[in-house]
């Protein structure tokens, strides 16, 4: 999977789990500040991206992704394959 795909499956997801519009969640766009996301939202996320792309996330790793664009890099870094997955699903 390339970086564009990995974002927009990020920002699908955090579309629908926040109910914001996929618009507002650009790279730059903060979980806390910008789409009021709490700690259960965040654990959620997490989860979502060791489930969909194989990927483990510590407390400590997790605590410092705080935009979209660092979770689109962590699972890059994480080196994610293009037969990874399909997407988040949705619950």
């Amino acid at each position: 999977m390339n970086r564009e795909q990995i974002f927009s499956l990020i920002r699908a997801h955090l579309a629908e789990e926040l109910e914001v519009d996929p618009s507002r969640i650009t790279e730059v766009t903060r979980f806390k500040q910008d789409l009021e996301a709490d700690s259960l939202d965040l654990y959620t996320l997490v989860q979502e991206l060791e489930d969909s792309y194989g990927v483990r996330v510590s407390d400590e790793e997790a605590a410092k992704i705080l935009t979209v664009g660092q979770a689109v890099d962590f699972v890059l870094a994480s080196g994610v394959s293009a037969t990874a997955s399909q997407g988040p699903d949705s619950e």
